[in-house]
């Protein structure tokens, strides 16, 4: 550390210096991000909230206020206002909690101590996380030719350890919804948690839903659903870090919570003991600024754009892993390995990622990504297709 304090401006020139490495996402080649720009009123609202400390709830009892009514208007679109949760750091922090409160749960009602948890393939990694850091095992349910869990495996691999069955609504690497029907009726039969993962979908589908897009059930409206993870830093536009974790009750809650007995509040649930309060002032502020229409036209725009590009690589002769269901699009090229296509667009500063399974060239179609960003994407992927 330096001894003597440095002018301000000799830091920001710094730091600008720094920040001019970064890729913005106003540039629009950044294509394979889940996360986007925070709206301008949610940021002017984040910056008010930025000494709230809900880790210590009751020497901020309006934020925590905040926060518990930014949990029931999630909750509202999502099939229960009257859930109970938490605006947690994001989907990864939000499934460890999921997985925490099963497990303990089972622990406590069942005697399991040997958890394990069924996933699909298609699952975020957090839950290899949950693995290594609750001490459960991981079965991996293998995938159907539409890419969504199969249920039959999962019926079939349920057994006396198992605390808890996981789909994803709106799956990281394709947007794919699993059959959470069907995995409710799976839950409610077996007495088993069901945690769905809609850190994505989860502020797309209901909204999409709105202008008549036609998606199975997947939230609170099925009775099996326990739990459910959705980050309002994605699609919801909250500035990072917004996720959220939301249970039907709090039993899972109460059977994770830990006494503190130097703060406030004298039990604490989640995983993290700070916790900002800006995250909840500014997803709850913009909420209500954007309503249900401002959140359906904003998945509508994406959506647009993602079938525009969806039709402009077909043109081209590129091959879709599957059309897409929400705004995230796999395809690879004819001839090029995955990797070689990635390589080429690298190359020609795109920012791309890559799925696993299937392996293809993965690109979600945020709300940085505009229709000229689109367009110049495709002149550069004919240029590649022409010039094997």
């Amino acid at each position: 550390m330096n001894t003597k304090p440095i002018a301000k401006s000799e830091i920001l020139k710094e730091l600008q210096e720094y920040q001019n490495q970064d890729y913005k996402y106003e540039s629009g080649r950044i294509l394979g991000s889940m996360c986007t720009q925070a709206h301008p009123f949610a940021k002017e609202v984040f910056i008010k909230f930025l000494d709230s400390n809900l880790g210590d709830a009751g020497l901020f009892q309006g934020t925590k206020h905040i926060e518990d009514e930014a949990i029931k208007t999630i909750g509202s679109f999502l099939g229960n206002p009257e859930v109970y949760g938490n605006i947690v750091t994001g989907g990864t922090e939000a499934n460890l909690m999921a997985m925490r409160g099963a497990r303990n749960l089972a622990i406590n009602e069942k005697g399991i101590k040997n958890g394990e948890i069924i996933v699909p393939e298609s699952a975020h990694f957090s839950f290899k996380k949950a693995q290594d850091m609750l001490g459960l095992k991981v079965i991996h349910a293998p995938l159907d030719e539409e890419y969504r869990t199969s249920t039959d495996f999962v019926q079939d691999n349920i057994n006396k350890n198992t605390v808890a069955i996981v789909g994803v609504a709106g799956s990281t690497e394709l947007g794919v919804i699993d059959p959470i029907q069907e995995l409710s009726d799976i839950s409610t039969d077996k007495n088993i948690h069901l945690h769905v993962d809609a850190a994505f979908g989860g502020f797309v589908i209901p909204f999409l839903k709105d202008l008549g897009y036609h998606f199975p059930d997947f939230d609170f409206t099925l009775p099996g659903v326990d739990s459910m993870t959705i980050d309002p830093h994605k699609m919801g536009l909250a500035p990072i870090p917004a996720g959220c974790i939301l249970f039907k009750d709090n039993k899972c809650l109460d059977a994770m919570a830990v006494d503190t007995p130097y703060l406030t509040y004298k039990q604490q649930s989640t995983i993290v003991g700070t916790r900002l309060g800006a995250s909840s002032a500014a997803i709850f502020a913009l909420m209500k600024y954007l309503g249900r229409e401002g959140y359906a036209k904003l998945a509508q725009e994406c959506m647009d754009n993602t079938n525009f590009l969806a039709k402009g690589l077909k043109d081209l002769g590129y091959d879709l892993v599957m059309e897409p269901k929400l705004n995230i699009i796999g395809f690879n090229h004819p001839q090029l390995s995955t990797e070689e296509l990635a390589d080429e667009l690298e190359k020609r500063d795109w920012r791309v990622s890559m799925s696993k399974c299937p392996e293809a060239v993965r690109i979600i179609v945020m709300r940085h990504i505009k229709h000229e960003n689109i367009l110049d994407l495709l002149s550069d992927l004919k240029d590649i297709k022409n010039n094997l």
